[in-house]
């Protein structure tokens, strides 16, 4: 074999999402692409603000010659400043440019902040369903993947993250708005969560840390507020990007801020900092991090979003569909009506409707539905949604 065991195998566990894109285009090829309702792929269909085309008309005007150079691995001084100034006030917590370092997207600063804090062994905790990629970030770093289960209702299950915590544990990752559910954690839940890891860590004698991963933290709905993590536990980083508020993940570009009062911050930020070069990363984009910059608290139509929401849900609801309503991001996660979620994928298939099965999130019995579509493509498939529910 020339691929690598592992690989194979990653190929197998993260092979849903690409499965059903292959499928699409195979249906899309035989039916039209109008024919066919793809729900399959979390990729932001609106444009950016008409700010950033503005912004980067006028860098690229006036960038000095050395625009396009390396930089220091955490990024420019005066886009860290930016982003620690928006920081501090979203957090309540006063974060400098010195405790940001600028990525290649929100996997970027996963990433660095994996290879700075995991030893072989070590587990990353994470609340399920989650993102499958969360798996080979940490076994990137010698990490173990480590899934709880999550409520009913998707919310923390505090008494599950206690009872995983062990003498491996080092990180609990939180993704709020999540992908796949579009639930956020509420405070009350973080202020408890960030108590038990202080508990915890006493009691194993270990750091343990809370890393968040918010790329849909703008992406909400109902005046609904995703709440400040550093106000919650002080051994925490944040990591995020603009792809999803901003609507250019093929961009790159994200950031990790570690608090300012973490216990062993200098450490951290170094080792963030050389994890940037030496995983390949070097430094976040060069014009992407000058545009950012200037684009602080900026965001897509999220209202288009809310709208889209509203049209699947009221549709799904009336055709007796189970699902918790989103509150954030651009996923629903329905209950299948099906007890084998794959099979009932395989329904939603021969209406020429693409789902992603739950269990390629760690949360089998549901799937997901990408709503990041045109609204005319959720008119269309609803009808189709509802045939399958009355056909299982």
């Amino acid at each position: 074999m020339t691929v690598a065991r592992k690989i194979e195998e990653f190929i197998q566990a993260s092979s849903w999402i690409r499965r059903m894109f292959e499928e699409g285009a195979e249906l899309k090829k035989a039916h039209g692409a109008a024919n066919v309702f793809d729900f399959s792929l979390g990729n932001p269909n609106l444009p950016p603000p008409p700010s950033f085309r503005r912004v980067l008309r006028e860098i690229l005007e006036h960038a000095p010659e050395s625009a396009h150079a390396y930089m220091a691995n955490t990024g420019l001084p005066e886009t860290c400043a930016a982003v620690a100034e928006r920081l501090s006030a979203e957090q309540g917590v006063r974060v400098s440019g010195a405790e940001v370092i600028m990525t290649c997207g929100a996997a970027g600063a996963l990433n660095i902040a994996f290879k700075a804090l995991l030893d072989p062994g070590d587990e990353v905790l994470v609340p399920a369903p989650c993102f499958v990629e969360y798996g080979f970030y940490a076994d990137n770093h010698g990490g173990v993947l480590k899934t709880v289960p999550s409520r009913p209702d998707f919310q923390l299950d505090l008494g599950a993250i206690e009872a995983a915590l062990g003498p491996r544990s080092k990180i609990v990752l939180l993704n709020s708005p999540n992908n796949p559910t579009g639930v956020v954690y509420p405070e009350e839940s973080l202020r408890a969560l960030g108590r038990l890891l202080e508990e915890k860590s006493r009691a194993l004698s270990r750091t343990l840390y809370l890393v968040a991963d918010e790329p849909y933290r703008q992406v909400v709905f109902d005046g609904v507020r995703v709440p400040p993590l550093f106000s919650c536990y002080r051994q925490s980083i944040v990591c995020s990007s603009y792809s999803k508020d901003l609507s250019i993940p093929g961009e790159r570009i994200g950031y990790a801020a570690v608090h300012p009062e973490a216990e062993h911050k200098k450490a951290l930020l170094a080792g963030m900092a050389l994890a940037n070069r030496i995983l390949g990363f070097v430094n976040a984009p060069a014009l992407m991090q000058r545009a950012v910059a200037r684009l602080q608290g900026e965001r897509c139509d999220v209202a288009a979003y809310r709208r889209k929401r509203d049209l699947l849900c009221d549709g799904l609801a009336a055709a007796g569909y189970e699902f918790i309503r989103p509150q954030g991001t651009f996923y629903v996660f329905p209950r299948s009506p099906l007890a084998d979620d794959v099979a009932f994928v395989q329904a939603l298939k021969k209406e020429r409707v693409l789902a992603v099965p739950g269990r390629g999130f760690f949360g089998p019995g549901h799937f997901r539905i990408a709503f990041c579509v045109e609204d005319a493509v959720i008119e269309n498939a609803l009808p189709a949604f509802a045939r399958a529910i009355r056909r299982r």
